[in-house]
């Protein structure tokens, strides 16, 4: 690999690939959001979030969230200037979500203005295969390729014993859990993209997501009909304590006590952001995890430590 290559990054998932290939000391830029790994502390940070949305509830970032998309905005903002002074030579971005980062358009922009010859790479998966293969993808522009393909063999490896996991345990007699994910809580959204297909994998079935389709507002009238054995929640960018906050203070109809989830404590609250909003290489811890909660008698000690809790 060229050793000059510099590398920024305006995705957290992207900068837990960068590191996952081993190229950690090549990020010279990231995101305020980028929180993993550790190493990437003092990393130089070139976004920010247009407004504050601190303290504010689900429904009201969700109205934000709203009108931003409607007027074609985004909540985060590129500073353009910290960018320059990183001097990237890749900047890795996406065109999959307008809200998750600062926009493609403008993204590539201000990299026509900083200097014409940096390459911009848009990572755009919506399935556990298009994460393996932004993986592939980050390694081939880093000149890193087979380190990529060693992370991705390893991952695979490591879906593999779930899934087999998963068919031994069906073979025995135990069936699918029926389960609802939400990836918002007020209102609420079924799950899309990779999700579905995480928790198909690890050995459940989602009744409300569909795989590799954006993530979708539904009801809790919705959730009620299909009435789930399990219901996950796992708001986007929210790690599991912000996740049991936010489950306090959703509004909930009168009924959900009968839920059948509700009633047998299977109402778990998940780290979405850790897990299952990035699309990255702990997608696969994601699945581990929802297998060991799914099926504890037949997986036992491969899920995330603190990455999950019951909840009332």
């Amino acid at each position: 690999m060229d050793a000059t290559m510099r590398i920024a990054s305006l995705l957290p998932s992207a900068t837990e690939i960068v590191c996952a290939i081993g190229l950690a000391d090549e990020l010279v830029a990231v995101t305020h959001e980028c929180d993993w790994p550790p190493e990437v502390a003092g990393v130089p940070v070139v976004t920010r979030a247009a407004e504050d949305l601190a303290g504010r509830s689900s429904r009201d970032i969700h109205d934000r969230v709203t009108a931003a998309v409607h007027g074609g905005s985004s909540l985060y903002a590129l500073d353009e200037e910290a960018l320059a002074a990183a001097r990237p030579d890749l900047i890795l971005t996406q065109e999959l979500c307008r809200v998750c980062a600062v926009s493609y358009t403008e993204v590539n922009e201000v990299a026509r203005r900083i200097d014409a010859d940096i390459t911009v790479v848009s990572l755009e998966p919506t399935s556990i295969e298009g994460i393996f293969h932004s993986i592939t993808t980050v390694g081939a522009m880093t000149a890193v390729e087979d380190a990529s393909v060693e992370v991705v063999e390893a991952l695979r490896e490591r879906l593999s014993i779930v899934e087999r996991g998963v068919a031994a345990r069906r073979a025995g007699g135990q069936h699918a859990a029926r389960v609802v994910a939400l990836e918002w809580l007020d209102p609420p959204f079924a799950v899309g993209h990779w999700v579905p297909e995480q928790i198909r994998r690890a050995g459940g079935w989602d009744l409300l997501g569909i795989d590799g389709e954006r993530s979708r507002e539904t009801s809790w009238d919705a959730v009620r009909e299909v009435d789930p054995e399990i219901l996950f929640l796992m708001p986007c960018g929210y790690h599991l304590a912000d996740t049991v906050r936010e489950w306090r203070a959703t509004p909930k109809p009168d009924w959900f006590g009968e839920l059948r989830a509700a009633r047998h404590g299977a109402v778990v609250a998940l780290d979405g952001s850790a897990y299952f909003s990035r699309p990255g290489p702990r997608g696969i811890d994601g699945i581990e995890l929802l297998a060991e909660v799914m099926d504890p008698n037949g997986f036992r000690d491969i899920a995330p430590p603190s990455g999950w809790t019951p909840v009332d």
